[in-house]
């Protein structure tokens, strides 16, 4: 019999190359747990002892420095700098890395050096920008594993607004390099790159009814359509889209203001061609062009040839100076609406002086009026923008230090607290975005913590409430921005001791004890460290009473903020409107229960294996929202048994539908009810990996290590906002 693929390559191709996953292609709506497990070991190059903190610091920062500014007048033949400068280029690129950034779930931002990958490097608005991660080689390669590729292209926007005449705000490094694409950011539902931003609002015409956690407007763009909105120049329409856009992003209207002027102060966009001559992104990219895109081989297409966004133009006339012509040109002359060689839509200016008029990128006897886009136009016509740019107008110096603290926000937003800054150029100064918290000067030894533990359970407070008001503290941490967590016991603050899902009269109760626990004491704790002690002591009273003694550890050390220390409205976006580890849900909601727990899970940095074993000790110490008996699979509450697992993978019972998310567990020959379950209960039994951990903690010689697993978990629970002891 002939084989009619005869002379093919043996190997399997396609669904093992370029699809990232053929089951969820068979069965789309299985549980796809691999956000948990993204940036596995195997990914990462570098050892598991390496420390890129102790790295970082071993650095000669000035020498890097150095080497910075001095790349970016060494304009190189293959990508000419515009009038010799790669300052614009190094600005957008460093801008572009942080500005993914957006407030409702911490994601996106520049701290992992994910522009080096799908979807972000191929996004149509970071066109070109893998031109300058390249220029930027020679120095990751010259400091190596001591700089971060995340830390590199931030510090590479700040010596490019140096070297053109700003005073910046500091610096800070820090940011470790992530080595696969990211699978836990939804950039929208969008199929179609630059689709009509419709889809993502109630209304266009209402920007706040765009779609959580979305920040930019259309999918592949960083904020907003500089053409106007869908593409339709209308000024004040874009005004309202940057406002929602920026807010998104955790800045005012001054500080929104001052990033436009201040990133089309220098620089320019690039039009000056046809697009339809540019070849595909990086990811699309044929073998040979060595992960460069939009490459042209039509035309020429660099230096002043060079199509990027397709509007075409310098803003200033000093495109490479620090100055206040940005405003002066905005406010002083009258724009009409044009188009660039490129079709795209921008506004130049009426009769303006020949002497305002930037020189061509290339020959310097040549002069070009400079343009704006519809979000700069947006600057003038909203009452309020335009209010704030004539401020920054008539008082340069004003402008020029509300930009570098907008820029350093910016730039450092998702860095995380003060205490993960590296580097002589941190600004002393506390800022309220970084949620600072006051240092604590006191020690306590193992005898002290021990009295702790003893006089914590005697305070009249149940353990499954020390447990749970723990558990609410901690579980506001996210790794996407290091925010939240119980650092600080803000869950005493507003807005967090009046969220729902903390139960505020519960959680009074709980804190009276605390402080009058903590007035008792004969030397100062905070009441942060007494809330984990409490929790941790009555964990380990719990694995006790399961017959296993263990000593569940503690570090003190967490300071307790004050309401001046915290921006209320920015933690709002931290509320939690789910926990499947207590089986709460605010609501219905169109996502799953199920995946909404894996998205909090993944937030808290937790692999499969630590959620799992999470849910069931949470379960059977009878910590769920309001005294739910949801999922208490064992009569013995309040001990740290296994049974959740048991009882749930135990065939003399079957799982019977009661109502929308609700189940009976019914017992097979009897028919009566035991248990009743949610939906978060039952897929540890019906999701094929979930069920595997389930029966692996339901084995007869896996007690104790059910126990020691819990125990781990809890504490990378309670301390994974103690970045003093990592």
């Amino acid at each position: 019999m002939s084989n009619p693929k005869a002379g093919q390559c043996p190997v399997m191709h396609g669904s093992n190359t370029k699809t990232s996953n053929p089951n969820t292609d068979w069965w789309p709506n299985a549980l796809n747990l691999d956000i948990l497990h993204q940036h596995d070991t195997k990914s990462n190059p570098y050892n598991s002892d390496f420390n890129y903190a102790e790295a970082f610091k071993s650095i000669d920062l000035d020498a890097l420095k150095t080497d910075v500014k001095s790349l970016m007048t060494d304009s190189q033949d293959w990508w000419p700098a515009d009038w010799g400068h790669y300052g614009g280029l190094m600005i957008r690129l460093a801008w572009h890395s942080a500005g993914s950034y957006r407030l409702a779930d911490g994601r996106g931002g520049g701290g992992t050096g994910n522009q080096r990958f799908a979807p972000l490097n191929s996004w149509p608005d970071n066109g070109n920008l893998d031109k300058a991660r390249r220029l930027l080689w020679p120095i990751k390669k010259k400091y190596g594993n001591k700089l971060s590729w995340a830390d590199l292209i931030i510090l590479a926007g700040n010596m490019a607004y140096e070297s053109m005449g700003l005073k910046t705000f500091g610096f800070a490094g820090g940011r470790e390099d992530i080595w696969h694409p990211e699978k836990d950011v939804y950039w929208g539902a969008e199929k179609e790159w630059l689709a009509p931003s419709d889809g993502r609002y109630e209304s266009v015409d209402k920007p706040d009814t765009m779609e959580n956690p979305l920040a930019a407007v259309q999918m592949g763009l960083i904020y907003v359509n500089p053409e106007g909105v869908n593409g339709i120049p209308d000024p004040l329409k874009t005004a309202a889209q940057i406002r929602e856009t920026f807010a998104r992003m955790a800045m005012d209207d001054e500080e929104t203001a001052a990033l436009t002027v201040g990133g089309h102060t220098v620089g320019k966009a690039h039009g000056n061609g046809k697009a339809e001559n540019l070849g595909p992104e990086p990811e699309a990219a044929d073998i040979h062009e060595q992960g460069l895109g939009w490459n042209n081989t039509t035309t020429r297409g660099i230096g002043r040839d060079t199509v990027t966004s397709g509007v075409e133009g310098a803003w200033t006339t000093h495109p490479t100076q620090w100055d206040n012509e940005y405003c002066k040109l905005l406010l002083t002359y009258e724009w009409e609406l044009t188009k660039s060689p490129a079709g795209a839509h921008q506004w130049e200016p009426i009769n303006i002086k020949k002497e305002d008029k930037p020189v061509d990128v290339e020959d310097s006897s040549i002069r070009l009026n400079p343009m704006m886009t519809d979000a700069d136009m947006a600057m003038k016509v909203d009452p309020t923008y335009r209010k704030i740019i004539e401020r920054f107008y008539n008082d340069f110096d004003y402008f020029s230090d509300v930009f570098a603290r907008a820029w350093f926000k910016l730039t450092h937003r998702d860095l995380g607290p003060k205490s993960c800054y590296l580097g002589a150029d941190v600004p002393s100064e506390d800022l309220i975005w970084q949620d600072p918290i006051p240092t604590v000067d006191y020690t306590l030894t193992d005898d002290e913590i021990s009295n702790l533990k003893t006089t914590l359970l005697n305070c009249g407070v149940s353990a499954a409430d020390l447990i749970n008001t723990a558990w609410d503290s901690a579980r506001t941490y996210r790794g996407s921005d290091k925010r939240g967590g119980a650092n600080g016991a803000r869950i005493r603050l507003g807005p967090q001791k009046d969220w729902q899902g903390n139960e505020p009269e519960r959680l009074t109760s709980v804190l009276n004890a605390l402080e009058k626990v903590q007035a008792g004491l004969s030397k100062p704790v905070s009441i942060a460290d007494l809330i984990v002690l409490g929790g941790t002591a009555a964990v380990e009273q719990a694995a006790k009473q399961a017959g296993v003694d263990v000593n569940v550890p503690f570090a003190p050390g967490r300071g307790d903020a004050t309401d001046e220390m915290t921006d209320a409205e920015s933690f709002d976006v931290l509320e939690p409107i789910h926990d499947g580890f207590r089986n709460w849900l605010k609501k219905d909601y169109a996502v799953s229960a199920e995946e909404l727990l894996l998205e909090r899970s993944q937030l808290m940095g937790l692999s499969a294996p630590e959620m799992s074993v999470l849910i069931g000790g949470m379960r059977v110490l009878g910590t769920n929202y309001a005294g739910s008996e949801h999922g208490v699979f064992t009569n013995s509450v309040g001990s740290l048994t296994n049974d959740f697992f048991v009882n749930l993978t135990d065939m003399s019972n079957r799982w019977v539908p009661t109502q929308k998310g609700l189940y009976n567990i019914v017992d097979r020959k009897s028919g009566t009810t035991k248990w009743t379950a949610t939906r978060v209960d039952l897929v540890f039994g019906s999701n094929s990996i979930l069920r595997a951990l389930a029966e692996f903690y339901a084995q007869d010689d896996n007690k104790e290590r059910f126990v020691h697993d819990f125990v781990n978990a809890w504490v990378k629970v309670m301390n994974a906002d103690r970045f003093d002891l990592k």
